[in-house]
């Protein structure tokens, strides 16, 4: 059996002996679900997300939801492969769920923030492939939801990366891999202050705005946008890991 078959079942197993098939419905699932998705119990969650997917396998919201919860459980993992596994699952239902829903925001960005989870711990082919395929896939959620401010994000993350590659990188990029493409950290401040407008209570919002001023060398409005983001509490899954980007761009600050 392969591994991505083996976690699904392991999941139906434990919903059944967690009773979640007690419930009457998918939708009443996925009420369950949701319940341990705000409390950011990825597993829990999946306990009722999958066997109401078994009722209804073509759910976009459902399958945007399950890859949320693999990209959660990413976020737990220690060991860098197990996070690419669980990069994968996360993947797999965010492309069902893109293909599924042409025209849902949300399904049509997942797969952009799933290649972003994972970029870190692939190699460098798999960087470029996946960094065209985030653009793609944001650009879709923005024509769709102009004011989705983590699509705005996204896009900024993808130009603040980009924008950071430096000349050696970017020639070596180019002779194994193929051109990339150019970006500036102007560009990223535009998406990261679009995001702010959009959604101010989001502290990686703040805390990428200012590292990529750091990164630009501006350092006065980078430690302005990175202490108000570090005063900001913990709400998202990923905010402790953001908090950790944001102490390390302001120790090298002068």
């Amino acid at each position: 059996m392969k591994p991505a078959s083996l976690f699904q079942t392991l999941g139906l197993v434990l919903a059944l002996s967690s009773g979640a098939v007690h419930a009457q419905t998918a939708h009443e699932l996925m009420q369950k679900g949701d319940h341990y998705d705000v409390g950011l119990q990825p597993q829990q969650a999946l306990n009722y997300y999958l066997p109401a997917l078994q009722m209804h396998p073509k759910s976009v919201p459902l399958l945007v939801r399950i890859a949320r919860q693999y990209r959660h459980l990413m976020s737990d993992a220690s060991q860098k492969d197990e996070k690419l596994r669980l990069g994968h699952l996360a993947l797999g239902y965010s492309q069902k769920a893109a293909a599924l829903g042409p025209h849902d925001a949300e399904a049509q960005l997942s797969p952009a923030i799933t290649y972003g989870k994972m970029l870190p711990y692939q190699g460098s082919g798999e960087q470029v492939e996946g960094s065209a395929r985030i653009k793609e896939s944001v650009d879709k959620a923005l024509k769709l939801d102009p004011g989705n401010d983590t699509a705005w994000h996204v896009l900024g993350r993808w130009h603040q990366v980009l924008a950071g590659i430096g000349t050696v990188k970017r020639t070596l990029g180019r002779l194994i891999y193929g051109a990339l493409p150019e970006s500036t950290n102007e560009e990223a401040i535009k998406c990261f202050n679009k995001a702010i407008a959009l959604n101010p209570h989001r502290l990686r919002h703040h805390i990428e705005l200012g590292r990529t001023y750091a990164q630009a060398g501006n350092t006065e409005e980078a430690r302005r946008h990175l202490q108000k983001g570090m005063a900001m509490p913990n709400v998202e899954k990923d905010d402790p890991e953001v908090k950790e980007k944001g102490k390390e761009a302001l120790a090298k600050l002068r």
